[in-house]
């Protein structure tokens, strides 16, 4: 059985609209999900045993049975028992490069690289559309990591459309280092205070959903007109993270103070990003912000965005 090496690329929300609930418990959403080259690195291979082991260079990171990795793999095996008896356990070494608990799907990421090095390892031969099937079973933001790229998700992130990859911009990215915000709580906490605007009818629904599939956005990015995707970035998700988390809030408004196309809190944060025409933008808003705010534990990336997902890569 070979052994495999893959990049698992990070992504950050363009957009995202909390339309209801779910009778699953869960939001009914509509997002533009865009990956970056910002990736973790994930290296396979065949254990000595009929266990999975993880290992990770991120203390932050578990290695037990809660590791998304650890779970997709479990998940192969639950699958294809009669496969998973033949090869066994898997040994499973991250390279953390994205940062932890930061609203970047880093643990999706690496679980999506896990089913996807296992489905190679295992000769199972699965299709990208099988992938993502098993991969919906393990969290919402997983099967987008599995292809990358950008995309509308709606259900609860799950349902995927491609549209055409928008790769021509650059990204700065910033997050304390000690600073997570729980995604449980940022969704409850928006249900607490906004619930009466849900739609809960199915028409209801796909008319929200349609108006972003055919809205300026989705246009802005067909066209990779970036000034126009900078003004047009949303999250409801702000609506309840900057008021609890003031830390995110003035690092938000300190991008919007540099010349930038446009700055957003990525998913549930706490990660604020400013999207940039170029690499030598993006430097200079990384270092503007960083003299501004000039605090220790506040880390800064710059990365394009990218047009795949998870890649093999030995």
């Amino acid at each position: 059985m070979q052994s495999y090496s893959l990049l698992a690329p990070g992504k950050i929300n363009l957009y995202l609209e909390i339309i209801g609930d779910r009778r699953d418990s869960f939001h009914e959403l509509v997002m533009i999900l865009q990956s970056i080259e910002l990736a973790d690195r994930i290296d396979l291979k065949a254990g000595d045993t009929q266990k999975i082991t993880i290992h990770c260079n991120h203390p932050q990171v578990p290695t037990d049975e809660t590791n998304l990795a650890y779970r997709a793999a479990k998940l192969m095996c639950d699958t294809f028992p009669d496969v998973y008896a033949n090869y066994g356990g898997v040994d499973i070494a991250i390279e953390k490069n994205l940062p932890v608990a930061a609203g970047l799907a880093g643990g999706s990421t690496d679980g999506a690289a896990v089913l996807v090095g296992i489905s190679l390892m295992w000769g199972l031969g699965l299709t990208q559309p099988e992938l993502q099937e098993l991969a919906a079973k393990l969290g919402s933001d997983i099967p987008f990591c599995i292809g990358g790229g950008t995309a509308i998700a709606t259900g609860r992130g799950e349902k995927l459309d491609s549209i055409p990859d928008l790769d021509n911009l650059w990204v700065v990215l910033a997050k304390y280092n000690n600073l997570g915000v729980s995604t449980p709580w940022a969704y409850r906490t928006y249900r607490q205070n906004y619930n009466g605007n849900y739609i809960s009818d199915t028409a209801g629904i796909k008319t929200k959903s349609d108006r972003v599939r055919t809205g300026s956005l989705v246009k802005a990015i067909m066209r990779k007109n970036g000034a126009e995707i900078g003004n047009l970035l949303y999250n409801d998700l702000e609506k309840v993270v900057l008021p609890a988390y003031p830390q995110v809030e003035e690092l938000r408004t300190a991008f919007a103070t540099t010349e930038n196309l446009g700055t957003m809190m990525s998913g549930s944060g706490p990660t604020v990003f400013a999207l940039c025409a170029s690499e030598t933008q993006a430097q200079t808003v990384a270092k503007q912000v960083r003299n501004k705010m000039n605090h220790p534990d506040l880390d800064f990336w710059v990365t394009k965005l990218s047009s795949g997902g998870i890649q093999v890569i030995g």
